[in-house]
């Protein structure tokens, strides 16, 4: 056999088989698995929780994915045109993302502390009632969103290196025709980095369908810590309540394996869907911006 093949079926194959397995199955990790049909499945369709997750992934998905997309390139393309201090401007936006997730969730939590945090002692002094934050469910997911638009410096980059990368010969060109500074940007560089712009999409939108640790360590840090049940997930009234989050409840606060396996099949074909039409539209999609047909 290949060492493709054995590699795939080692690490693809026969997991997701083995997930499948479980998904029929009742099973709590402390005693064999019984077979239960599609009952998993069944549950999975009449399970509040779970629309609660999907609701809240699908706001980190349609709004947060386009906030730090757009955050990420607009700070690229100001980077880019910066000359002297291009390399600090870089240092100072990628330097967040080598934080580790958690202490960068912990951070912002001390951050953002409605009572005594410096974001709404600062707001204090010039008249303003600065919300709750992490512990509004109202504000509790932009308050997730505000620290991940912190930490994108690895887009950033990677968009930044797209931009350096566009033919000068392009901008001249456009700039004989006329072109100002907005016109050069939507009909020369979008148009040249578009590669780049569905790569960082399509994994952006899978990170989203996976967010988990900002959301846990956030929720289990302010509900009394990682210990204190099941219920301080998705803290506070469930609005941290991600895919992922209800998935690592089910599984590893109830121990229910086999209902939990369902939930990660259907995490995968979710997200191996949503990559798949990402990537068939996003040609139509670049080609409707640049006007080619």
């Amino acid at each position: 056999m290949a060492p493709w093949a054995i590699g795939f079926t080692v690490f693809f194959g026969y997991p997701l088989l083995a997930n499948v397995y479980l998904s029929l199955t009742r099973y709590d990790l402390l005693s064999s698995a019984t077979f239960v049909g599609l009952d998993n499945w069944a549950f999975l369709l009449r399970d509040s929780a779970l629309l609660t997750g999907v609701q809240n992934s699908a706001w980190m998905l349609l709004i947060g994915v386009p906030i730090k997309l757009a955050f990420a390139f607009s700070v690229a393309v100001l980077v880019s045109r910066a000359k002297r201090a291009g390399g600090l401007f870089r240092t100072v936006f990628y330097l967040p993302h080598l934080m580790p997730l958690v202490a960068a969730a912990l951070g912002f939590v001390v951050l953002l502390n409605p009572a005594a945090g410096p974001v709404n002692t600062l707001l204090g002094h010039v008249g303003v009632d600065g919300p709750l934050w992490f512990n509004d469910p109202a504000w509790a997911k932009p308050s997730l969103l505000l620290l991940d638009t912190w930490m994108v410096g690895n887009l950033m980059v990677i968009f930044l290196a797209a931009v350096l990368d566009v033919p000068q010969q392009l901008y001249e060109a456009a700039e004989l025709d006329g072109a100002g500074r907005l016109r050069k940007l939507w009909h020369v560089t979008l148009p040249s980095v578009r590669p780049v712009l569905v790569f960082a999409a399509v994994t952006s939108a899978i990170d989203a369908l996976q967010y988990f640790t900002q959301a846990y360590v956030v929720a289990t840090s302010l509900a009394g810590g990682a210990t204190s049940g099941a219920e301080s997930l998705g803290y506070p009234d469930d609005s941290t309540m991600f895919f992922p989050v209800l998935l690592y409840k089910q599984g590893f606060r109830y121990f229910n394996m086999g209902y939990a396996s369902a939930l990660a099949l259907l995490l995968f074909v979710v997200s191996f869907a949503i990559a798949f039409l990402m990537l068939r539209r996003s040609a139509r999609w670049m080609s409707d911006l640049t006007g080619e047909r």
